[in-house]
């Protein structure tokens, strides 16, 4: 899998994966990927025929949940297990944002209960049943009957038109006149949302979206544009000129029974930013669904670990290597034979004048990290070698590695470290599986993973895989 940076021009290849969708949330759409992949900051990756988004806020990801282009969820769980992969493999924190609650049980089943879920009030989409736009049925609805009956009094000549691209000097006259109100919020979404409005205009047919308007005198008062994602409508955008009464609700009604046909039953209103007068108004609309959105950050098993484990064996103490030890440790670390099958070189990230605390620096630094846990191996209260529980992944996973000291090798030691490991991994932090590889030529770690009662699962050009469960 690899994200690319969204771009304007690869947004319409992207239209599939949305007409298609079930989630009732805007956010899963065309029109807002063009408005907002700027501020968003927002990536896309494809996996298993389903479409992954991703944003960045800050230095923090977040992705949405995959949506397959045929709507297809078995699709969805593998490309959410390749997102996993991804994740573990790039060492970035798996967060999810806008998940429908349709999908919520199954992550949180998927990932146990150590996960932390939120679903802001202000970012929940407004649903309606269109048939209720379309008429204002009932007593509910009769303030909006009577304001659409009194612009319809008022303002006899009205036209409602279909957008057509040349008219837009006339959309963007109207948009600058309502700008001219709406910019004194001097708000930064509300510049945000103007711009990107004027941005979408020209690409409606290119996009698949439709649009209208509604003219007064041969002068545009209100406008609105929309997106049919599966069974509902998107109002993507809605604006009205002040002074025209019942602008709003006339122009909602008859957008609705415009493009509201046969198999779309809801209308999705977009939610309302934590904006109270704007929240008033969507309730006077009487929603027929507030939609959640819910937000996950996944922890991994290292991510409870608050200092360095000391764990004991039959002969050896897994544990903090203290700064007294580092110039031990750098010749461990400084080993051009042991880095050789230790699968990462050195010299790539140490400065020419690299002391002996570099070393240390660096196991410290990936511990507050919450990428590994590094543990020195000591032996009769010597400084012998290094265990490693480290590449953790999101279903309760981590990966395991040792290098011991040549004139400690051939005695067992590293093989003893691999079990401390276990034991540690399975009781106290709850792993469901521990992997390791060595590279092919290395037949003593080969060896030494199997004696630990790790069972091979695999291997490519330059390494043989093994894993272990706590009933293996």
């Amino acid at each position: 899998m690899q994200f690319k940076k969204l771009e304007r021009e690869d947004i319409p290849a992207l239209i599939p994966y949305f007409q298609k969708q079930k989630t009732h949330i805007s956010n899963y759409s065309v029109s807002f990927l063009f408005m907002w992949f700027r501020h968003q900051n927002a990536w896309f990756a494809v996996a298993e025929d389903c479409l992954i988004v991703r944003e960045q806020f800050i230095t923090m990801p977040y992705f949405h949940f995959p949506v397959s282009r045929t709507g297809d969820e078995e699709s969805e769980l593998r490309a959410l297990e390749a997102l996993e992969d991804y994740c573990r493999k790039n060492r970035e924190r798996l967060h999810f944002t806008n998940v429908p609650k349709s999908r919520l049980a199954l992550l949180v089943e998927r990932y146990g209960s150590d996960v932390h879920v939120s679903n802001p009030r202000r970012w929940r989409d407004y649903l309606y049943l269109a048939e209720d736009f379309k008429t204002y049925p009932g007593g509910r609805y009769s303030g909006q009957r009577n304001h659409v009956n009194k612009f319809l009094k008022n303002y006899p000549d009205y036209q409602f038109c279909d957008y057509k691209r040349e008219d837009l000097e006339e959309i963007y006259r109207f948009l600058k006149e309502y700008s001219a109100v709406q910019l004194a919020k001097d708000t930064f979404s509300a510049q945000e949302e103007l711009r990107a409005v004027e941005e979408i205009m020209p690409h409606i047919e290119e996009l698949g979206m439709v649009s209208a308007y509604v003219r007064v005198g041969g002068k545009i008062v209100s406008l609105s544009v929309g997106e049919i994602c599966g069974d509902m409508m998107i109002v993507v955008i809605e604006k009205a000129l002040r002074g025209y009464q019942g602008a709003y609700p006339a122009i909602a009604q008859f957008f609705a029974r415009r493009f509201c046909g046969e198999g779309i039953r809801y209308i999705n209103r977009e939610d309302d930013a934590g904006d109270l007068g704007l929240r008033k108004s969507k309730l006077q609309y009487l929603p027929a669904e507030i939609v959640d959105k819910y937000n996950l950050a996944i922890k991994r098993p290292i991510d409870t670990v608050s200092q360095f484990p000391r764990i004991k064996t039959e002969r050896l103490t897994l544990k903090k290597i203290p700064e007294k030890d580092a110039a031990r440790f750098a010749r461990l670390a400084k080993d051009d034979d042991l880095n050789r099958w230790w699968g990462y070189d050195w010299h790539d990230d140490a400065p020419e004048d690299v002391s002996d605390a570099w070393f240390l620096e660096d196991v410290y630094a990936d511990f507050k990290k919450k990428d590994e846990i590094r543990l020195g191996v000591y032996f009769g209260g010597e400084l012998i070698g290094e265990a490693v529980l480290h590449n953790f992944g999101y279903r309760a996973e981590a990966e395991v590695g040792v290098r011991i000291l040549r004139e400690y090798q051939g005695r067992g030691f590293a093989r003893e470290a691999v079990e401390g490991l276990f034991e540690y991994g399975f009781a106290k932090l709850s792993l469901e599986k521990i992997e390791a590889k060595c590279f092919k030529e290395n037949a003593p770690s080969e060896r030494m993973l199997r004696a630990a009662g790790m069972r091979p699962c695999g291997e490519d050009e330059r390494y043989f895989y093994f894993y272990k469960t706590a009933a293996m």
